[in-house]
């Protein structure tokens, strides 16, 4: 490139649409013919060009007559457009020479970092190779050659891509090479999401996740790849891949190396490393599984990147929560207060992600407290959510707040994690969340200013100082149109008050519309000066800059802000805008990408299928809730509002189904399903039940938002569609707010089947909770309801259900009658799963009551049916039933194969509760087989899982085992510690645990 003289630099993309950049902004191509030759030209720049070339590249196989004169004539044009720049564009028979520096070009800049890259890997600098090589993938723009439709380009755009994808995997492999697993996990994961077939990317997110712990994931990725191969192209994975899955069976260390780099060239496909085979082992059935690992959330919003300035405040915060690890006792606390809009959040972020490696390595916890909103969280609601965020099961965490509080603070007492709490209400909020370690840190942001927090640095935030505003907008509009109206950008912050939020919209409105000047944008704004006087005054004033982008919009944007104010929750997937505005393009996420353009609407993240996910700010919320009530007809919110719920639930139904492996155990209800775009929900549901619980807040609010218009049914329907994630998941206090709201819904439209079906929806809740009286009373009077109705699943449901309640008291033959009775009822309306739970309790009861042929057969069938639905959760329970069959006939080794596999199973699940419990039938029935190593590691796992969980009463159960275990090994002193252990905890019914475990 240049250096100076009389022209501008100027830089050529062809890495994504094409574009020619100079100092002063963009030179403009127009689209077509003259973008096609633009392109052809600088793919080969410093070489000629023939101009068949550039003709068959514009029309293919059928140009017109006049085809090379019109060539000339759009090399003329481009003539003009580079006139003004240092690039000489000449004919050179038989063609065109475009004399360009190669470093001028993305392309060509790609190449020469790719073999700098090379050269540095060859010298065993593989960080600085690595630096290259994302340095050469972030040239891109996007696709290749993007806009330019020529067939006989295309197969050098699609090279290019294929380039790109090469460049990532190569600098992964470095990366990984140089120990940075844990980093690469969340780029990686994203990567094989969009090429799911590429063994390479497979084997580095194998590599990684293995090497950072997570052997059961990694060994997960490998199957769902495998599973796709032989889908898509009926292949096996290829043997690189396969050697590394053996190698993460084995336990193999598959360290990093520590100092050298593979010299190779950065761009050639490397494969995962294929290590060598372990030597055979005698097999021990789940006996090679690693050790319980620590949670190590990391739950931080995306930072800002364009971030301006608060150097003061970012000091001052990050002194007080740095300082108490190293100088004192007292956990480091900061709120950051100030109006809305002023940037709390931003910066509360923007400091936890400087701090969190290198302050932080245990990891970062963060909530919305939503104390601006109607309905700001509860400590313990959220105390519950960080339990889970740090390895607890849902049925494992305490009912009450400051048990809760306890176990929290136990838990961080010997970590160094930061905790953020964003919006919160008042002191009373954060008190009971303040961590329990001198390592750890608390961030609060708030609107109000929250002077009881004991040991808070109180941190109040104004607008931006004048220069910092003005480096912000410099950021967003452009260096080139600041410099020429600097008396136009001073009076623009004036009349925004500074404040980062109206000065943001303002900026985007101008990178928007590059032909207004900022005297324009100021002279727009004039006429709303004296609201904007009144900024530090509140709401009115933020309406009225709001209003001003607002009235900007075109109709269609305008509409989808109004309809979007109908979502609460967290963050929105972008298939909601095509639900609320009744669109059904393949990615609806188009039609909230205007808002996202003059920054009304924020992205935070993005969801499993690498989708956008969306937020409004509070403010901007409040904003567009304003123009939804004035705006929009009541109908029209109605019919929007049951557009989305049916979205949610259409989406709820089919992750219900593919858990089940069927449509069974459901009430459906007839409210009307929207769906989602296929291969969006494909994508989404990927995993089911990650899905359902990832989005429950989402899913909660749409049985609200359905209750709040009338849309009873809707509302009953996707209730019962959450059943299944919160029990198996054990959220119950969020399944009784589900129910609360559907039934009040139902009972004020004298809905009966609606009623019937929450009504049987508490008794399951109770039943959870172990509220046996209240579970019975709630299931006889569904089951009355469903009679009346003469529904046979509702029936089937409740009778089985009441059986349970039967045997739990001892009465087996009451039990035993109401199995039948569901039995039947299930069979006549071909539900397997039902049938098969009828079966499996059946089974049960008349094992423990002697009838141990009949109890045996029971099982077998129910085992029959769940190979059918494929449910693995139901297919390992009644595996357990009959491992403990096999106990009581005395033929220990079946059981022990039996009940292998139903661990195997668990597993895969991830259900560490399941989990305990298995790994402790597995020590008992070694220690009848005489096996008393092999029983002595399985229960001391066990005991592991019980601990990490804080299962005490499980715990003290397994304690009880191992202790007697140690005592007939003559390890006195340790089975004595153990036995005093579990005397301090009195051990639950039955065998223990949670009726979600065993029921």
């Amino acid at each position: 490139m240049n250096d100076g003289g009389d022209f501008p630099r100027v830089f050529f993309r062809l890495l994504g649409p094409p574009q020619i950049e100079v100092d002063s902004g963009q030179v403009r191509i127009p689209p077509g013919r003259q973008q096609v030759i633009l392109a052809a030209l600088l793919l080969e720049a410093g070489r000629i060009v023939s101009t068949d070339h550039l003709v068959d590249a514009i029309w293919d196989e059928d140009p017109p007559e006049t085809a090379r004169t019109q060539v000339q004539i759009c090399v003329s044009r481009l003539r003009k457009s580079l006139a003004a720049t240092d690039v000489a564009l000449v004919t050179s028979p038989p063609g065109y020479l475009l004399r360009a520096d190669r470093e001028s070009v993305d392309v060509h800049l790609c190449d020469l970092l790719v073999s700098r890259a090379d050269e540095e890997a060859r010298q065993g600098r593989g960080a600085e190779a690595a630096a290259l090589l994302r340095q050469a993938a972030g040239l891109w723009r996007g696709p290749a050659l993007s806009g330019v439709n020529s067939p006989l380009l295309s197969p050098k755009a699609a090279r290019l891509e294929e380039n790109r994808t090469s460049l990532i995997e190569s600098y992964l492999d470095l990366e990984l090479g140089l120990g940075r697993h844990d980093r690469l996990i969340g780029e990686i994961d994203d990567l094989v999401r969009r090429h799911p077939l590429r063994e390479r990317l497979r084997g580095q997110l194998m590599l990684a996740l293995y090497r950072s712990g997570r052997q059961a994931e990694a060994l997960d990725a490998y199957r769902r790849g495998r599973e796709l191969l032989i889908e898509e192209l009926g292949l096996e994975p290829g043997k690189e891949l396969r050697a590394l899955e053996s190698a993460i069976l084995a336990g193999d260390p598959l360290s990093p190396p520590e100092s050298r780099v593979e010299a190779r060239s950065p761009v050639r496909p490397a494969e995962p490393p294929a290590p060598e085979p372990p030597a055979a082992e005698p097999a021990r059935p789940a006996a090679a599984d690693p050790e319980p690992r620590e949670a190590r959330p990391r739950q931080l919003p995306a930072d800002t990147a364009d971030f301006v300035g608060r150097e003061e405040w970012i000091s001052s915060v990050e002194t007080t929560l740095t300082r108490p690890g190293n100088q004192g006792r007292a956990v480091g606390v900061a709120v950051i207060v100030g109006r809305p809009g002023v940037g709390k959040s931003s910066l509360a972020t923007h400091i936890a992600h400087r701090l969190a490696d290198a302050h932080f390595p245990d990891g970062q916890l963060y909530c919305d407290m939503r104390g601006s909103r109607d309905d700001p969280l509860e400590s313990s609601e959220v105390l519950a959510r960080f339990l889970r965020a740090l390895g607890i099961p849902g049925q494992t965490i305490p009912e009450h707040r400051d048990e809760r509080a306890e176990m929290y603070r136990s838990l961080l007492s010997d970590r160094r994690v930061l905790v953020v709490l964003d919006d919160a209400a008042g002191e009373r909020q954060v008190t009971d969340l303040l961590p329990g370690g001198s390592g750890c840190a608390l961030v609060v942001t708030s609107r109000s200013r929250l002077t009881g927090v004991p040991g808070a640095n109180l941190v109040e935030l104004d607008v931006l100082p004048e220069d910092e505003a003005l480096d912000l907008l410099h950021r967003v509009v452009g260096p080139e149109r600041m410099a020429a109206e600097p008396a136009a950008a001073a009076a623009l912050l004036r009349t925004v008050g500074r404040l980062p939020l109206a000065l943001r919209i303002v900026a985007a409105r101008l990178a928007a519309r590059r032909h207004w000047s900022l005297a324009s944008m100021v002279n727009r704004l004039a006429d709303e000066r004296h609201r904007l006087d009144e900024l530090s005054h509140g709401d009115l004033t933020m309406r009225a800059s709001l209003s001003l982008s607002y009235d900007g919009m075109d109709a269609d944007t305008r509409r989808a802000l109004r309809l979007f104010a109908l979502a609460d929750g967290p963050s929105q997937p972008g298939w909601i805008a095509g639900a609320l505005l009744d669109d059904h393009r393949r990615y609806p996420s188009d039609l909230l990408e205007p808002l996202v353009d003059v920054q009304m609407l924020d992205v935070t993240g993005f969801d499993a299928g690498g989708e956008p996910r969306y937020r409004f700010h509070d403010v901007i919320r409040l904003f567009a809730r304003e123009r939804l009530a004035e705006e929009v007809p009541q109908a029209d919110r109605t019919a929007a509002a049951a557009r989305l719920v049916g979205g949610w639930l259409a989406l709820a139904d089919d992750a219900n189904l593919r858990i089940r492996g069927g449509d069974h155990l459901f009430h459906h209800g007839t409210g009307p399903r929207w769906q989602p775009p296929r291969a969006l929900a494909e994508a989404a549901l990927r995993d089911p039940m990650g899905w359902l619980e990832s989005e429950q807040g989402n899913l909660f609010s749409a049985v609200c938002l359905a209750a709040d218009h009338g849309l009873d049914e809707l509302c009953w329907n996707l209730a019962l569609a959450l059943v299944l994630m919160y029990n198996r998941r054990g959220y119950s206090e969020a399944w009784e707010r589900t129910n609360e709201r559907a039934m009040a819904a139902v009972r004020a439209a004298d809905n009966r089947l609606g009623i019937a079906a929450m009504t049987s929806s508490y008794g399951f809740l109770y039943l959870d909770q172990r509220r046996f009286d209240d579970a019975r009373r709630a299931m006889l009077d569904g089951l009355a309801a469903f009679e009346e109705l003469d529904d046979v699943q509702g029936r089937a449901q409740c009778t089985r259900e009441l059986a349970y309640l039967d045997q739990a008291e001892g009465d087996y033959e009451s039990a035993l009658t109401r199995c039948a009775r569901a039995y039947r009822d299930f069979e006549s309306i071909d539900d397997p799963v039902g049938m098969g739970r009828a079966l499996t309790l059946s089974g049960h009861i008349h094992t423990v009551t002697g009838s141990v042929d009949a109890g045996e057969a029971d099982l077998a069938r129910a085992l029959v049916l769940y190979e059918r639905t494929g449910d693995p959760r139901s297919r390992a329970q009644v595996l357990r039933r009959m491992g403990q069959v096999a106990q009581v006939r005395g033929d220990d080794r079946g059981a022990l194969r039996i009940l292998t596999e139903a661990f195997e199973l668990l597993r895969d699940l991830g259900d560490p509760i399941g989990e305990g419990y298995l790994l402790h039938d597995l020590g008992r029935a070694n220690v009848r087989l005489g096996r008393p190593e092999e029983a002595r590691g399985l229960l001391g796992r066990a005991l592991a899982v019980r601990e990490q969980i804080m299962d005490r009463q499980g715990g003290a159960q397994v304690s009880l085992d191992l202790a007697r275990l140690l005592a007939d090994l003559g390890e006195t002193e340790q089975a004595a510690e153990l036995e005093a252990r579990a005397a301090r905890f009195t051990p639950g019914r039955g065998d223990g645990g949670t009726v979600a475990a065993t029921r």
